[in-house]
């Protein structure tokens, strides 16, 4: 590889690295508020504590979500800082850039993500 690549290259994951740190703190403050809302106390009148029961479910729901993508973007970071961000953890080859922007946590090439 050479030096403008190399460059480019930690450029790239510097901005990655700069964006997943956003988004982890993104996905903090969405459990933090998720967390917030289901610790909510419930109504008197029991036909509306069915609907906040109901809402309950779906609070959970995406409080379980928020944390599997917090899992996965805490892992991308690391892999940044251990140098194996960008590649393909089945076939090894380097995931391509329009994917890293799109998923900046994927861990498989756009090949093998569909395979």
């Amino acid at each position: 590889m050479n030096n403008q690549t190399n460059n480019n290259s930690n450029g790239e994951y510097k901005k990655a690295l700069q964006h997943l740190t956003q988004l982890q703190e993104e996905l903090t403050q969405r459990l933090e508020n998720l967390s917030a809302d289901r610790s909510s106390s419930h109504s008197i009148d029991s036909s509306e504590q069915a609907v906040e029961r109901e809402n309950d479910e779906v609070v959970d729901q995406l409080e379980n979500d928020t944390r599997e993508e917090l899992v996965q973007v805490q892992s991308a970071i690391k892999r940044i800082e251990n140098g194996t961000y960008g590649i393909c953890a089945k076939c090894e080859e380097e995931i391509s850039p329009q994917r890293l922007q799109a998923i900046p946590y994927a861990t498989l090439c756009i090949h093998c993500a569909d395979a």
